[in-house]
């Protein structure tokens, strides 16, 4: 099965599928304000070639996709989303789903379990609030 757009010259070549995942990949990595250098480290990759994924000059392999997604704290289908709006402009269930999507992401990223409870302690007070 061939990917749609340009980039079909091969069956190893990126295609425009292969560049939405990588924008949306970079996307992902600056709301998370992590730089190239932290992203890869965390997938176990250099810097060059998650750069070469973020603009889509290389495909990422399924299990690459897989560990993206996961470190991300995104589902591989968020991947494959086409970015019709900035994230100011989504409204609804979309919204709602970044948003809880990110907060899951940065409850991942506590170190202790100290800081895992001030983090959820701060949740529920908010929560309390709406």
């Amino acid at each position: 099965m061939k990917g749609s757009g340009k980039g079909e010259g091969g069956s190893r070549s990126p295609t425009d599928i292969d560049r939405l995942v990588g924008v949306n990949v970079r996307k992902l990595r600056i709301e998370r304000n992590l730089t190239l250098a932290e992203l890869a480290a965390q997938l176990g990759i250099s810097h060059q070639q998650l750069q070469k994924y973020e603009t889509g000059s290389n495909r990422l392999s399924a299990g690459t996709l897989c560990n993206v997604a996961e470190t991300l704290g995104v589902t591989i289908e968020f991947l494959f989303r086409p970015n019709e709006a900035s994230s100011a402009e989504r409204q609804g269930a979309d919204a709602l789903e970044e948003l809880r999507s990110e907060g899951s992401y940065l409850l991942s990223r506590a170190r202790s379990e100290e800081t895992l409870r001030q983090m959820v302690m701060v949740l529920k007070a908010l929560s309390s609030k709406s």
